[in-house]
């Protein structure tokens, strides 16, 4: 499949087509058009005047005029001087999606590079041909400079790449595909690295991922109330039209499509209401705990959350976050701070605080499922062998507590913690590709805590022999994960069993059924679409 770009907004599911479905890359006429009356508008207002980038020195270093004969190996200096990233190497899927929102940057036609850069910069993305990029460079202002200038290293044939699962020689790949490595022809060093492209493109697999993850704790949400046989009023329409937020409507409406035939949750009415009640203690609970009752009003703000970023994480990246903005149509050049990171910033911030409470609602449902005591209908720690003897889920719980107070403390905010630098001409930074990169290790954790707690889950299933009474979603979910991992009583290696279930979860982008939000009282706003599709 093609997605053709430049010709309209970029979107969430482009991004989700080209990076997890192999969609190629085509670039629209009129994006080439744009870019190439940019470039040359650019070649000749640029005659006879100074323009910061183009025949001048870089940040504090402005006031230095650099001649014409200079100018081009000025852009080579700024890429090799800041190819200074330090750390583990950025995931390759990062890269993809930075090299998508960089060159959708591009297509805005405002940066004034050649046509040669967008056409390469294609190639790469088509061919998978990824830039050696490393996680330890940006301070989220000024643009992602270091990672950038690692990306623009890569286009103009030097250091490595990673290409078919090993570091290669860029050289050597470039000349495989009979490809140019690009040449400066006038500001596409400063082009390249003065953007917010690196957060940007980190920051939409984290939505993506984000998505899936509330999907699979509303799963794993639901499959508790089935196992607890729960009452249903705590996800009905009129308990939560009385609260007027989006998001919780929205789950509880998910909760209500994914639960609607089930045989195991039960009606108060039928329960309560119609009969007539006369023993002083109760053997079965009146309301549930917390984090079965509470699932709308916490996992809401989750999805709210994920619907906020998603629009300012997509605004950014249909943005041109250059400096300095070329506009041709007014016949000028802007110098300003585009290239900042605040937008994204403060959004990863929120967003991984967001996954962090789902981790930690998943984190308190597996304890209620390991804890005996409280759901007072499985056997500890969901051990279906014999007590004592063996030992069931009690060391994975290890694992999901400590996996979640790890979330706990990234979740300290990159947003406020500025530190000047660069002789203090970026005097307050928004460290927006710290908070991106930090909130995709939430992410990758919440996954690890999730398939815990799924595997309770689907152990609880057989050792109450609920299968056939769960909800049509609930069940096609047990039988997969039973796929990948047969119901065990003996005492094995754990680890094996997470990690194929965390990677199915990572994998498999489930698509729950449409919730119906026509009988909710509250307006949902527009950009809910896409997240709800």
């Amino acid at each position: 499949m093609i997605t053709t770009v430049g010709n309209r907004s970029i979107t969430l599911n482009d991004f989700y087509q080209i990076l997890f479905k192999d969609d190629d890359i085509a670039i629209s006429e009129s994006a080439m058009i744009r870019v190439n009356d940019c470039f040359s508008f650019l070649v000749d207002f640029a005659k006879d005047k100074l323009i910061y980038g183009i025949n001048t020195g870089f940040g504090p270093m402005a006031q230095y005029r650099i001649d014409e004969t200079e100018q081009a190996q000025l852009q080579y200096n700024l890429i090799r001087s800041h190819c200074a990233g330090q750390g583990k190497a950025v995931d390759t899927i990062f890269v993809k999606a930075l090299m998508i929102a960089r060159l959708n940057t591009f297509l805005q036609g405002k940066s004034g590079v050649h046509p040669e850069v967008v056409l390469l910069l294609q190639e790469f993305i088509n061919r998978d041909i990824f830039p050696v990029i490393f996680e330890h460079g940006s301070v989220g202002a000024s643009g992602d400079l270091v990672q950038l200038a690692h990306l623009a290293l890569g286009l103009i044939g030097e250091g490595k790449v990673w290409h078919e699962g090993r570091q290669t020689p860029t050289a050597e790949v470039l000349a495989a595909y009979g490809l140019a490595p690009l040449s400066v022809h006038l500001r596409e060093g400063l082009a390249l690295m003065n953007g917010t492209s690196a957060m940007t493109g980190i920051g939409v697999v984290n939505l993506i991922h984000s998505r899936n993850l509330l999907n699979w704790g509303l799963v794993a949400s639901s499959l508790l109330s089935e196992i607890v046989e729960s009452y249903d009023d705590h996800y009905s329409a009129p308990l939560n039209e009385a609260k007027h937020h989006p998001g919780q409507q929205h789950v509880a409406a998910q909760m209500r499509a994914v639960l609607q035939d089930s045989a195991l949750v039960r009606k108060r009415h039928e329960h309560l209401y119609d009969k007539k009640v006369t023993a002083d203690v109760l053997e079965d609970k009146v309301q549930e705990f917390y984090s079965i009752r509470c699932v709308p009003q916490i996992l809401g703000p989750v999805h709210d959350t994920i619907t906020n970023a998603t629009a300012v994480v997509m605004h950014e990246i249909n943005s041109v976050s250059d400096n300095p903005i070329i506009d041709q149509e007014k016949g000028s050049v802007y110098h300003g701070g585009n290239f900042h990171g605040d937008y994204v910033s403060l959004e990863m911030d929120k967003l991984k605080i967001a996954i962090t409470k789902l981790s930690m609602l998943a984190e308190r449902q597996l304890n209620f499922l390991l804890n005996n005591k409280l759901n007072q209908k499985l056997p500890p720690f969901v051990n279906l062998g014999r007590l004592g003897f063996n030992l069931g889920m009690q060391g994975a719980q290890f694992v999901a507590t400590s996996t979640v107070a790890e979330n706990q403390t990234f979740s300290f905010p990159m947003y406020v913690h500025s530190i000047p630098n660069n002789n203090d001409n970026q005097d307050l930074v928004s460290m927006g590709t710290n908070s991106a990169q930090i909130t995709s290790k939430v992410i990758e954790n919440t996954y690890q805590v999730l398939a815990v707690q799924l595997l309770t889950t689907i152990q609880a299933v057989d050792y109450l022999g609920f299968e056939n009474r769960l909800s049509s979603v609930a069940r096609g979910v047990y039988q997969q994960l039973r796929a990948l991992v047969p119901v065990f009583t003996e005492d094995t290696v754990m680890a094996e069993k997470i990690l194929v279930i965390k990677e199915y979860l990572q994998h498999e982008h489930i698509q729950l059924p449409t919730p119906d939000v026509t009988e909710s009282k509250v307006a949902v706003p527009e950009q809910v679409s896409e997240l709800v599709a």
